[in-house]
């Protein structure tokens, strides 16, 4: 991707945590914070399987798993969990999550911003895709349409103005908070409690940089 600089270059999974919380996307994938906690885990333990390259023919359907992702017009680069060849010629991604099946637009996108990598590769379209839930082993059909298409888009240009800007986003401070691994290293109670914007700014370290000592 050399049109890219490498603090230009969007991983796929950033996506996701951008949607989520563009606070834990700066924390995790530029600040490369990272703590465990019971929800981490079980969606590690969950893609231990996914996560080794492997190819397999099910029922005449070539199964790809752990296969590298990469758009050059996007500067987008990942790894997929698992993308199907169907006879009829149709490539169908699968995102797998730990939980049950729910309708979440941040699993949608990560899901589409495969799709857009692959359609690249394989200079072919990618209508659909599937996120499997493994509490539930149930699918849920994701389309890519214009409008999912375009928010990933939004998404990438986004995540390189946080790059720009050199700021840590303010907390969200909402019901995701609780569940988040990283709450200690955000501590949004105590950075929401400042008033003023000023203030809580003058809290936040620019990106990249270290605490002089």
């Amino acid at each position: 991707m050399s049109e890219w600089q490498d603090e230009e270059i969007v991983l796929v999974s950033a996506i996701e945590h951008f949607s989520y919380c563009p606070r834990q996307y700066a924390l995790i994938h530029v600040e490369h914070i990272f703590d465990e906690n019971l929800f981490t885990m079980r969606g590690r333990r969950a893609h231990e399987r996914v996560d080794e390259p492997d190819a397999a023919s099910e029922d005449g359907v070539i199964v790809e798993r752990a296969l590298p992702l990469w758009s050059y017009r996007l500067g987008l680069q990942g790894k997929s969990d698992v993308v199907e060849f169907h006879p009829d010629g149709t490539v169908y991604p699968v995102e797998y999550k730990f939980g049950p099946r729910r309708d979440k637009i941040h699993d949608d996108l990560q899901l589409c911003a495969q799709a857009l990598c692959l359609e690249e590769m394989l200079d072919k379209k990618v209508e659909r895709g599937a996120i499997y839930y493994f509490s539930s082993r149930r699918r849920r059909e994701v389309d890519f349409t214009e409008k999912l298409r375009a928010s990933v888009l939004e998404a990438i240009d986004e995540i390189r103005k946080i790059h720009a800007a050199g700021v840590l986003p303010p907390p969200l401070n909402d019901a995701r908070c609780p569940k988040c691994s990283l709450i200690d290293a955000c501590m949004p109670d105590a950075v929401s409690a400042f008033p003023s914007a000023a203030v809580r700014e003058r809290l936040f370290i620019p990106l990249g940089e270290e605490v002089s000592r």
